[in-house]
């Protein structure tokens, strides 16, 4: 075998003479073998820039400038459209959903009856449903003990059904009690150590979800009197039921839900261009400015729409509707944002692309329902409405 020497250090010159002579040996002392000598690579860290490959021995001026300023990724570069069309795609489905629920809940409320409490009572297990899931969340569990899983289908059950109850029976009191009953002794009988929590979260959750939703039946479908001065009854198709069919409960439910949605959208229009003021620290995002927009283009509605349905007839009337609609649309809403507070999520849930859960669409509705029954049923009639 043939013995030679080789430098460690590129720098140096070959040795002249390398003793015996062979092909291995020339080759390797070829003037083109040791012409560009691979470098060793290190990666360079700092703070600047991203990573910059840097040789052993490179040259000052061949390195790359240093600089505070901050600089993209190339993988934050692609990310950017994909971000901004994720948001393109979050505002179209939100905005096609919209109009479809919009739709929809047009229609079930013309349609009325049977077809309009069937479709409460599906939000309502629905809604239950995600209620009893906001309940058994991480960040509600740590305070208190929820109740048992089959405990919480029972009462989403019970919840849609209290609907189609007031429908059938025109009141819903002495199913609520009932129902409360049931629920305190399955939840006393429980293996285990039962807990005051789940009974009041469950009882609660009978009131929220289920006993204040029936009072949108009670609205559209309990006050059957025609309203007579409308003028849309007047050229109402027979086949769908002639003016006969415009009720004082349907122009009510027209005008109530209305409002609720001006409410909402003046709100979050002002809010956005004039808020400054938050109004409460449950959900920081709401200011008084955006607030007082929303009291006064819900008002404005619902003297409009009483113009335009001939109903209710004195101004008074008009204005205490809009008010009790304002009211009930934010202690509605403000009463799911400190539930999902409490739970430490942003949505109730994922069933409506774009808009979260059903809770978070009808959260303005569940107290409004309530309070526009009992006005009209209890105030408008000593008007002679």
């Amino acid at each position: 075998m043939a013995h030679f020497r080789l430098t460690n250090s590129l720098s140096s010159p070959l040795p002249e003479k390398l003793v015996p002579f062979s092909s291995q040996s020339l080759i390797l002392h070829h003037p083109f073998y040791f012409a560009k000598p691979k470098p060793l690579i290190r990666l360079a860290r700092r703070t600047g820039p991203p990573l910059v490959l840097a040789a052993v021995g490179q040259a000052e001026p061949n390195r790359l400038p240093q600089t505070n300023a901050p600089q993209v990724l190339p993988e934050e570069e692609e990310d950017l459209p994909s971000k901004s069309q994720q948001q393109g795609s979050q505002l179209r489905n939100r905005v096609v959903f919209g109009l479809g629920i919009g739709i929809g809940v047009g229609g079930v409320v013309l349609a009325g009856g049977w077809v309009f409490a069937t479709a409460i009572a599906a939000a309502v297990f629905t809604g239950a449903r995600e209620y009893f899931e906001l309940v058994r969340s991480r960040g509600i569990t740590e305070g208190m003990t929820p109740p048992p899983r089959y405990v919480s289908r029972v009462c989403s059950v019970i919840c849609a059904l209290m609907p189609l109850f007031v429908m059938y029976r025109g009141h819903v009191d002495v199913s609520v009690s009932s129902a409360a009953f049931v629920l305190a002794t399955a939840l006393l009988l429980q293996r285990g150590s039962p807990r005051f929590a789940q009974l009041s979260s469950a009882i609660f959750g009978l009131f929220y979800c289920g006993y204040l939703p029936s009072f949108w039946v009670k609205l559209r479908c309990g006050l059957a009197a025609p309203a007579l001065n409308t003028r849309l009854g007047a050229t109402w198709p027979i086949l769908l039921g002639g003016q006969a069919h415009w009720t004082v409960g349907l122009v009510a439910t027209l005008i109530t839900i209305s409002s609720v949605i001006a409410a909402d959208t003046f709100a979050f229009l002002g809010g956005k261009a004039f808020g400054r003021t938050p109004l409460t620290s449950i959900s920081p995002k709401k200011t008084w400015e955006g607030t007082i927009i929303g009291f006064c283009g819900c008002i404005v509605t619902s003297v409009v729409l009483s113009k335009v349905f001939s109903w209710p007839i004195s101004l008074s009337s008009a204005i205490a509707l809009g008010v009790l609609s304002f009211l009930g649309s934010v202690f509605g809403d403000l009463t799911e944002s400190m539930i999902k507070r409490d739970a430490g999520v942003k949505d109730s849930g994922t069933l409506i692309p774009g808009h979260g859960g059903v809770l978070d669409r009808v959260d303005s509705y569940l107290f409004t329902g309530a309070l526009a029954y009992n006005l009209i049923n209890t105030f408008l009639p000593l008007y002679g409405v």
